[in-house]
């Protein structure tokens, strides 16, 4: 095969499998679903590569060990984010900007969480750089852990094993292996076209929000003024889900 011209070599599933090899793909999987480092590596394309590649034997383990393989990392991934978003709570609102850390990143995998709800975990997956922070905004926001824990599994399997299977079955067509590194590319925009639309769909709704003016107070009363209201900020919400007494404490001591 020949490396995909895009971006840095150690960003090219074929270099990072050539490179690293099963091992590494776990890895990669396991750090783009839950740690915030993971955010940038090439998930969609690398298990695509990476079931095109157990079929053409490059990759000597039989197909169903790697799948069973990539969703557990894909599932215990999600479970390191959900717990690192429980543990820094609303401080990570306060995080400041880094070259590897966008606070935008953040806000946008919190709209996501907040639009689409649980589900969002399993929908989140197949949507580049939100699927990283998702678990972890699941963690801060403390979402039920049974629920958790269902919808991360379905999430991580529908991904981890559909993409690589995907990758297993068009591998055999001679067509993918004449222009496989037009089909990585291709799949590699395709992952990016959500990015894309959630992009111009922030910038169309800033210019609306720049054109309408500043809103109105809305006042002391009424469930948008409370702390944790619709209209209030995911640092407001954690907060408010918080015990503030002992009769509070002992129902969270019995979770």
């Amino acid at each position: 095969m020949t490396n995909l011209a895009l971006g840095p070599s150690w960003l090219d599933p074929d270099y990072l499998i050539e490179t690293f090899g099963l091992l590494g793909v776990l890895a990669i999987v396991f750090a783009e679903s839950g740690l915030l480092i993971g955010f940038f590596l090439p998930g969609d394309s690398l298990l695509f590569t990476t079931g095109l590649l157990v079929t053409t034997d490059v990759i000597k383990q039989d197909l169903w060990l790697v799948c069973v393989g990539v969703a557990a990392a894909a599932v215990i991934g999600d479970q390191v984010g959900y717990l690192f978003g429980r543990k820094v709570g609303p401080s990570l609102f306060r995080r400041p900007d880094s070259k590897l850390f966008k606070q935008e990143n953040v806000e946008k995998a919190h709209e996501f969480f907040e639009k689409h709800g649980p589900k969002s975990l399993i929908l989140a997956r197949f949507v580049p750089i939100v699927r990283t922070f998702t678990p972890i905004i699941a963690g801060v926001s403390r979402m039920n852990y049974r629920s958790f824990i269902i919808f991360n599994i379905i999430g991580g399997v529908a991904w981890g094993v559909g993409v690589t299977l995907l990758g297993a079955a068009l591998g055999k067509v001679a067509f993918v292996h004449a222009h496989i590194e037009l089909i990585l590319v291709g799949i590699v925009l395709l992952s990016v076209i959500p990015i894309v639309i959630e992009f111009l769909r922030a910038r169309g709704k800033a210019k609306k929000e720049a054109a309408a003016g500043p809103a109105e107070p809305t006042g002391a009363q009424g469930p948008a003024a409370g702390p944790a209201g619709p209209g209030a900020g995911p640092e407001a919400r954690y907060q408010a889900q918080q015990p503030s007494g002992p009769a509070s404490r002992g129902r969270h001591a019995k979770r």
